[in-house]
């Protein structure tokens, strides 16, 4: 490994990943804690062998090519890869890696949180104290929904979705899912879940949680159709990707009482929110706490080091995304 290899951070990461990539390089890391615009993140990754990127930073055609030929490898630090186009690196022979597994159980905590949220109406609880206005308690004062023996539909049954599905079974809900592949036998015995198709999954599920990952085939997987077909009682969750939901129809559907609420984590035109998501009472929105835990980010930033590191030395990365480029450098 070369002691001069250039490696370039687009965003400030925890300090113990940073400390790593020192060991295999000449390291810098963008001072400032914002997105880089275009333009800036261009130019701070000319002549970089490694990048180590965010979800917010679009890699591409002419990311490569700012970046030039001597760039290795793309490690992100984000289980989700949408923001990169992988074809386009794989024919440059730059390698993706991402950082899953280490996010599995906090993201499952927080769409668990926003399940509870939504559905005990914790968020009008909380603002109607916070306008200090006059309450007392009475019997039919911010009735919610109980879970326990109400259907939790998991729509992507990948690691998080089996971590949500493990919560919600030990709240009393029965699961069914929706995947273009099924769970282990195993997994389906231990959660007592059934996998259906997604029209199936919404009608009957009372809350629908998207764990699912956003290319084409999900980008507004949940539009209009596919919200008409849930019950009014019916409660939607998305802490996947913000473009799986079509957020303007989301608003209308809540708005007409189409369904009951909606728990929000990720966004549509993230960090943008709509307009018209804050203007209603029956939705809990957060700023992408996902994985947003102390133990969690510095997991992920390490791995992400650790990737970029093994890619430096010539070694298999522990995640690699696009595995056909060290194929194709092996031989």
């Amino acid at each position: 490994m070369a002691d001069t290899a250039k490696i370039v951070v687009t965003r400030r990461i925890p300090e113990p990943a940073v400390e790593l990539l020192r060991e295999a390089g000449d390291v810098w890391v963008s001072p400032d804690d914002r997105p880089l615009e275009t333009q800036e993140l261009h130019d701070a990754v000319k002549g970089a062998d490694v990048a180590v990127t965010l979800l917010h930073d679009k890699i591409d055609d002419a990311f490569l090519d700012a970046a030039g030929d001597q760039l290795r490898a793309v490690c992100n630090v984000a289980v989700g890869f949408d923001n990169i186009d992988v074809p386009a690196a794989t024919r440059r022979g730059v390698l993706i890696t991402n950082t899953p597994g280490v996010l599995t159980e906090a993201t499952a905590d927080l769409a668990m949180t926003l399940i509870l949220a939504v559905t005990r109406r914790i968020g009008e609880g909380e603002r109607l104290l916070r306008r200090r206005e006059k309450w007392s308690w009475h019997m039919f004062m911010l009735l919610g929904m109980g879970l326990q023996d109400k259907t939790l539909g998991v729509v992507g049954m990948g690691a998080i979705g089996q971590s949500v599905a493990r919560r919600a079974k030990a709240f009393g809900m029965e699961i069914v899912y929706s995947d273009a592949r099924p769970a282990s036998e195993e997994v389906e015995r231990e959660l007592g879940a059934r996998r259906v198709e997604l029209d199936e999954l919404l009608s009957s599920a009372d809350v629908v949680s998207i764990h699912a990952p956003l290319m084409d085939a999900t980008r507004h997987l949940i539009n209009a159709e596919a919200l008409a077909q849930m019950k009014e009682t019916a409660y939607l969750v998305n802490s996947a990707r913000g473009p799986i939901v079509d957020e303007a129809a989301l608003v209308e559907a809540l708005r007409s009482g189409q369904i009951a609420g909606a728990g929000l984590d990720v966004f549509e035109n993230e960090p943008e929110v709509q307009p018209g998501l804050l203007e209603l009472d029956n939705v809990v929105l957060l700023p992408h706490l996902g994985s947003a835990t102390i133990e969690t980010r510095t997991a992920m930033g390490v791995l992400a080091a650790k990737n970029a590191i093994a890619v430096l030395r010539g070694e298999q990365p522990p995640t690699p995304v696009n595995p056909d480029v060290l194929e194709g450098a092996a031989s």
